[in-house]
């Protein structure tokens, strides 16, 4: 199965860290992302630009409504993603509770939904 591990941080907290503090932690998930890779767990994965760069868009009958910023105002932001190829959701929390940004936030693991039109829609 494909699962989102989606990075959550404290921008602010990521901002402040010094520069050889922050350059030792990409060069952890640089490595981590070989480990996955060899491990035939690695599909993708990216950081993401700060949040204050987000734009968030509605289409709401019809009519397109754009916000600067998130959707949800919270402490932690967005900041990264790997999609991961698990056996299953013990093994994609055993993947994700060794990503390194694991440790300055948190990680939110999430199946990824296959559609399938042969299946009926509660199946899916």
């Amino acid at each position: 199965m494909k699962y989102l591990c989606l990075v959550y941080q404290q921008e602010e907290e990521i901002d402040a860290l010094p520069e050889s503090e922050y350059d030792a932690i990409v060069d952890e998930v640089l490595a981590y992302r070989e480990e996955l890779r060899k491990s035939g767990h690695y599909i993708t994965s990216g950081p993401l630009q700060p949040a204050r760069t987000a734009i968030t868009i509605r289409v709401r009958n019809g009519k397109l409504s754009i916000t600067d910023g998130p959707f949800a105002e919270t402490r932690e932001q967005l900041g990264g993603f790997y999609l991961i190829e698990a056996a299953d959701l013990n093994d994609a929390i055993r993947v994700a509770s060794k990503m390194p940004p694991a440790r300055l936030g948190s990680i939110e693991i999430r199946a990824i939904k296959e559609f399938d039109r042969t299946q009926p829609r509660r199946d899916r």
